[in-house]
């Protein structure tokens, strides 16, 4: 016996499958909720993998690293659709942590101060809106700051949110909505035969789902899927980061009002200030070595966050944690769908811009969903740009 893909009896709307329930997989789903389809999510630990781990930043603009400015437009989108999107998910008086935080970017010595304003330029020039400040200003913005900061620039326009709550919130309209299966996909599953229509997924145990559209979200266990078409690669590498998780204690909140990100004698950090009292720190970058949380990365995160934030020595230590993103040769996400192949989507390999892109990602998804041609201005990332590569 095949089933079909969720319970649900509507009598319109497809019926779309979305393998992976991280950020992204989650705001696939729900958008396509929204949209009157008959949707199921399989994944065995939803939301405990990158986006468990991420500071939740939406900072297109302070986001923006050299030989990534192609990524630029799909940033600045997705941040501008964010408003509105946390207004339909909050309403009810639910909670996603997000916030008008604006950022202020600080160096510690005089090459620190160079790679910032270098940096100024750079997105300056992309019409993105980067203000000088003095150390002094920042200090009276934000008076935990250290004394011996170099220099200081504020970014107005960046917010953030907290993934773990806006998971939570996704995960709670998409089992209402929808159907959220703790399994994992082994294959995809093709229409008779044919390898250009992809009909359905089939399960670990063996289980055939059928659907009209499939979607690949799940990251870094993507390339694992069985049976992916013959002119489909999926590059993905694992990039682990440590992140750490400090408890402000009540005398000294709030210990910070906005992000405050740091260039530490070349090293790079951010604190990340939440309504909860909590401060997130991250984040190291490493493409070997071990998978769990390391020592040396601990070490680092809290010396530089004490340069930027001398209190910070007196705050309570409440987690680290390690996880791995999903990088790809260009560290631009595998979006869209493959040339050639019908029924299947792609939606992976967003790296460190998973929470940023939910929304624009999302929208671009169901687009393609509903019918509609793929948007030219996302060529760039087309899933199967990579074709015979490898991470």
């Amino acid at each position: 016996m095949t089933p079909v893909l969720s319970s649900t009896s509507r009598a319109a709307g497809k019926r779309v499958a979305v393998v992976g329930g991280g950020i992204i997989g989650l705001g696939i789903a729900w958008e396509a909720i929204q949209r009157g389809h008959q949707v199921t999510v399989f994944d065995p630990a939803p939301a405990s993998g990158a986006t468990y781990a991420a500071a939740g930043m939406l900072a297109p603009v302070s986001e923006l690293h050299y030989q990534e400015e192609h990524l630029l437009a799909l940033t600045v989108e997705s941040a501008r659709r964010y408003p509105a999107l946390m207004s339909r998910l909050e309403a009810g008086g639910r909670t996603t942590g997000y916030q008008r935080t604006q950022t202020i970017a600080v160096g510690a010595d005089a090459a620190d101060r160079q790679v910032l304003a270098d940096l100024k330029q750079a997105q300056v020039r992309q019409g993105l809106t980067v203000e000088d400040m003095t150390t002094r200003q920042a200090r009276a913005e934000e008076p935990m700051l250290g004394p011996g900061l170099s220099a200081a620039f504020r970014i107005p326009g960046d917010r953030q949110v907290d993934p773990r709550l806006l998971s939570r919130v996704l995960i709670d309209d998409v089992r209402a909505g929808g159907m959220l299966e703790a399994q994992s996909v082994e294959s995809l599953a093709y229409d008779d035969g044919n390898r250009t229509r992809v009909a359905g997924v089939v399960l670990v145990d063996g289980t055939h789902v059928e659907a009209d559209e499939t979607v690949i979200a799940n990251g870094l266990q993507s390339p694992e899927i069985k049976d992916l078409p013959a002119t489909l690669s999926l590059p993905v590498r694992p990039v682990y980061g440590d992140v750490l998780r400090l408890r402000v204690p009540r005398h000294l909140q709030p210990l910070l009002t906005a992000t405050v990100r740091g260039v530490i004698r070349g090293r790079s950090v951010y604190l990340v200030p939440r309504q909860d009292g909590s401060v997130v720190v991250g984040a190291t970058q490493r493409e070997g070595g071990t998978t769990g949380v390391s020592a040396g990365g601990v070490y680092e995160l809290l010396r530089d966050a004490q340069t930027i934030v001398p209190a910070v020595a007196e705050l309570e230590f409440e987690e680290a944690t390690c996880r791995a993103r999903p990088g790809t040769p260009d560290n631009a996400p595998l979006l869209g769908r493959p040339r050639g192949v019908e029924g299947l989507i792609c939606a992976t390999g967003f790296f460190r811009h998973g929470v940023l892109l939910m929304p624009v990602t999302a929208s671009i998804c169901n687009d393609l969903i509903d019918g509609g041609p793929a948007d030219p201005a996302y060529r760039a990332f087309l899933p199967d740009r990579f074709q015979g590569e490898t991470a």
